[in-house]
């Protein structure tokens, strides 16, 4: 029951609060276009890391599928909605007042 809790729930908070650390330095400091460009590159590392998760608790330590994979991908898509809000009001932030202009 705790390798569920530790690769289901903790792994994919922890990977994605990883990713929105690099995430918001990377909008703070680089900018909204570069963002985007994190953002494309997040795409590929997350899929990445989701099919090692994926491999590592079934194929490798035989955990049930039934149980393992629906808690694994809740919590990762959980996670990664709260960062894109997060990406997104940082971003907001971040727009020139040219663009702030256009928009109203």
């Amino acid at each position: 029951m705790m390798m569920y809790f530790t690769l289901g729930v903790l792994a994919p908070i922890m990977l994605n609060l990883m990713h929105m650390i690099v995430g918001l330095y990377v909008v703070t400091q680089r900018g909204n276009l570069m963002s985007l460009g994190f953002t494309g590159m997040g795409f590929l590392t997350k899929t990445i890391g989701m099919i090692f998760l994926t491999w590592f608790g079934v194929g490798y330590l035989k955990l049930d599928f039934r149980i393992f994979v629906p808690l694994l991908t809740f919590f990762w898509f959980f996670t990664h909605v709260v960062e894109a809000f997060v990406i997104q009001h940082y971003m907001k932030q971040n727009e020139s007042e040219y663009i702030k202009s256009i928009q109203r």
